[in-house]
């Protein structure tokens, strides 16, 4: 695992519990699933911009993509960004911890750590790339 992986998964982590909004960004008005990704890369120094017009039932990180300063992979380590398909409509943003996934559960209304295995399966997987820097 890497010093960057460790951050990020930490970072989502650190975020359990803050309170679902749709389209959310800010920890300290709420966050949707992207928006939890969005934070755990932020503070291990990854800065990546997605579309901020999705709408809620559709592909909210394209699995095509390859942001700057991550790269793809199997999604099996800590602080892993992980793209998942929670039904058949249905795409779903996630961070891998050591064990399970940090993700926003909108039935819930906040964001959770689920230990275990990962039930949905993986559409895509990236990670912090070996020696990016974090940004100051």
């Amino acid at each position: 695992m890497s010093a960057a992986g460790e951050r990020v998964a930490a970072a989502a982590r650190a975020l359990v519990g803050v309170r679902f909004r749709a389209q959310g960004r800010d920890p300290a008005l709420g966050l949707d699933c992207v928006g939890v990704a969005l934070a755990a890369l932020r503070a291990g120094g990854v800065r990546v911009a997605v579309r901020a017009d999705y709408a809620l039932r559709s592909a909210r990180w394209d699995a095509r993509d390859e942001p700057a300063g991550l790269v793809r992979c199997d999604g099996g380590e800590p602080g892993d960004v992980l793209l998942l398909r929670v039904d058949a409509t249905q795409l779903h943003v996630a961070v891998r911890t050591l064990s399970g996934i940090v993700h926003a559960d909108a039935g819930l209304r906040r964001v959770v750590e689920r230990v275990g295995v990962v039930e949905w399966p993986v559409v895509a997987a990236w990670r912090v790339a070996a020696g990016h820097q974090a940004e100051g």
